[in-house]
């Protein structure tokens, strides 16, 4: 039957389809909202697509509106993690107990109006479904001339020849001895802290939570391990035995780290940000893929911070992190610029469509160089970075039975 337009009218026509209409498209954004596409439904674990919050963004996170803004911009570009600091330089980022009790710390990080910056980062990022897993950034390393190093002699290690300090990114440091107990419960105490006074979703260790192999020769841990090998130290600190000895007591202490915090909030995503796999056991005694097959890691981000494109992929590549991806999240940290050597967006886009096209997520390194201090035109980053999340994939950390973490992603199909 053909349809007579001008024999009833517009106006009567639309009346008469208006209601219909409406109810249709209220149907349509209400599947849109709550349906998840199958591919969601069939993969347990979201894309993570996280960025740190460095030092070096204080002025941003010491502002309410500064975060409500930076909080916005995450999510309207789709992002769903943020890795704020709160241990660098041998002093934490928020009001502690632990810090002040030990008398390592004479000062508190605090915001513009004297409030808690990461109470405030936590409720607003929140409100807009990002996770916040507060970074241990610092590890076990220290300045020499920090409170902590000055007043706590006993608890830094040293190398064969005495000298307690190495050159790192962030200058000369000393390293606290991971093997020393006071050490030990020292960090726990302030991950307990941590994980009882804020409503944190995580918490996050990097390539600093270990100890660059020409360390261990205290005497402390000379005496530890005479004690328990009936040998002294060998003099090579790349000797095998040496290296699994010291790298077999830190995965010791991650294990009880991980069953300290869990039996507080058994849903929590214990995250490890470690360098590559051979780099990361061989020269920091970082076990981080023993860490994984012993199921103390819910996530893992590998830092790649690789310019030719080649070798970047080529990490992405490796064996442990086929495995790695089978069996939990996993990403890899981009690059995104530095305050005295920025990165071009396509640079950018280029590793993250890498990682996407090999099932990993990304962090960024880190929340002032995505845009505030980036090269080009700020609409054209934007548009940049829009691009690689066309689409939310949110992230619950979700406590199951055997208080594991699962980790759904819902996709939004836009209208």
């Amino acid at each position: 039957m053909k349809f007579n337009f001008h024999q009833f009218g517009s106006q009567k026509l639309l009346k008469k389809l208006f209601l219909p209409l409406f109810l249709i498209s209220l149907l349509m954004v209400f599947w849109g909202n709550t349906l998840t596409p199958v591919t969601a439904q069939e993969g347990s674990r979201s894309e993570i697509r996280g960025v740190w919050m460095t030092n070096n963004d204080l002025d941003i996170l010491k502002d309410r509106t500064k975060v409500q803004e930076a909080v916005t911009q995450l999510q309207k570009l789709n992002f769903n993690t943020i890795y704020p600091v709160v241990w660098n330089s041998g002093y934490v980022m928020y009001p502690s107990e632990v810090a002040k009790r030990l008398e390592i710390q004479p000062f508190v990080f605090q915001g513009l109006d004297g409030h808690d910056i990461l109470a405030d980062l936590i409720n607003k990022s929140h409100r807009k479904n990002l996770l916040v897993i507060p970074w241990f950034e610092f590890g076990f390393m220290t300045p020499p001339s920090s409170e902590l190093a000055m007043n706590k002699p006993k608890w830094l290690t040293q190398k064969k020849d005495g000298n307690q300090t190495s050159i790192s990114a962030g200058g000369e440091v000393s390293w606290l001895n991971p093997f020393h107990p006071e050490v030990q419960q020292f960090i726990s105490d302030l991950l307990v802290e941590l994980t009882n006074k804020y409503d944190l979703d995580g918490i996050q260790f990097d390539d600093h939570m270990s100890l660059p192999s020409e360390f261990g020769y205290d005497k402390y841990t000379v005496a530890l391990y005479q004690q328990e090998t009936k040998k002294m130290p060998p003099s090579d600190p790349q000797n095998p035995e040496w290296v699994n000895w010291r790298a077999n007591k830190i995965t010791e202490f991650m294990v009880r780290l991980n069953q300290t915090v869990k039996q507080i909030k058994p849903n929590m995503i214990f995250s490890v940000s470690p360098n590559y796999y051979n780099h990361a056991y061989k020269f920091q005694l970082q076990d981080w893929l023993n860490w994984v097959r012993l199921d103390i890691v819910d996530e893992l981000i590998v830092q790649v911070y690789k310019e030719n494109l080649d070798h970047f992929i080529g990490k992405l590549s490796r064996p442990e992190m086929e495995e790695v991806k089978q069996k939990i999240p996993a990403g890899i940290g981009v690059m995104a610029g530095l305050r005295t050597k920025p990165v071009s967006i396509q640079q950018i886009q280029s590793q993250v469509r890498a990682a996407q096209q090999r099932g990993l997520g990304v962090a960024f390194f880190y929340y002032e160089s995505l845009w505030n201090t980036a090269p080009g035109a700020l609409k054209e980053r934007l548009a940049g970075f829009k691009s690689l999340f066309p689409y939310p994939a949110l992230r619950t950390a979700v406590e199951s039975g055997e208080g594991e973490i699962n980790l759904t992603v819902t996709d939004k199909i836009p209208f």
